[in-house]
């Protein structure tokens, strides 16, 4: 450090304890905030039931995606619409916000009842104090473990329940939630797969003859796909396509 820069420091020093020790010599003081960390005893047992329920919540928000993807049938739904978009080559149409947008009203009205279920067995006793935090979760497991049951395959779920070390399940209804949202997710890729299996054979049958007339015609470079995309979009229309779609899409949750 240079001289300059000692000098410097020093008088700063000085203007700083002659700015603390005035005030004190006059009878008063400037207050200083204190910072104090730790764990206390509170009298009071509902705040820190109040703190409690808030961190639970922001947990639930946080993780309200995953659970919306992996215990409904949103995965499903939505599949099978980018399934619908490529087979139809049609690009970016329906835009990606839209399908999103009709796989979520879709899951609603699908979860609707089970929701419902959900909020009599669970959510209003609890509000109304007559069920602790741990006695709501278990009755509010119930309708949707029955949903995801009947929407599971049995190899898939005995696929979980084997690679589960420990006491096995007697029944489906002792399966717990971490082994059932595995194999749930599972099933419902492979019913997803199958359908979007099912969509792709009509329009790709239509690829095959334009490209064989195309190709009789001598036409080889020019794209089959901008020949066949308005005949898809044609029949499509003409089949009312999202009427069948949607429809087989609901019943396949029944």
């Amino acid at each position: 450090m240079t001289p300059r820069n000692k000098w410097i420091v020093f008088l700063l020093a000085v203007v700083l304890g002659l700015t603390l020790a005035w005030p004190a010599s006059n009878g008063w003081a400037i207050p200083l905030p204190t910072i104090q960390v730790g764990i206390d005893d509170v009298d009071e047992p509902e705040t820190v039931s109040s703190a409690l329920q808030i961190l639970i919540l922001l947990t639930v928000l946080a993780l309200a995606p995953s659970i919306l993807i992996m215990t409904t049938s949103f995965s499903r739904i939505i599949i099978v619409l980018s399934f619908l978009r490529q087979a139809m080559g049609t690009q970016q149409t329906p835009p990606t916000q839209v399908l999103i947008g009709l796989g979520l009203f879709l899951t609603l009205f699908v979860m609707s009842p089970i929701w419902t279920e959900i909020n009599e067995l669970a959510l209003q006793p609890y509000l109304a104090e007559e069920l602790s935090q741990v006695d709501a979760l278990k009755q509010a497991e119930g309708p949707l473990k029955k949903f995801m049951l009947r929407q599971t395959r049995e190899k898939d779920l005995s696929l979980f329940v084997n690679l589960v070390s420990g006491e096995k399940p007697e029944t489906s209804a002792d399966v717990s939630m971490s082994t059932l949202i595995p194999a749930f997710i599972i099933s419902e890729l492979k019913t997803a797969f199958q359908i979007g299996f099912l969509i792709y054979i009509p329009f790709l049958i239509l690829d095959m003859v334009v490209a064989s007339i195309l190709l009789s015609m001598g036409m080889m470079m020019l794209p089959p796909v901008l020949i066949s995309l308005p005949f898809k979009l044609m029949l499509f229309v003409m089949v009312d396509g999202w009427y069948l779609t949607v429809g087989s899409l609901m019943k396949s949750f029944s």
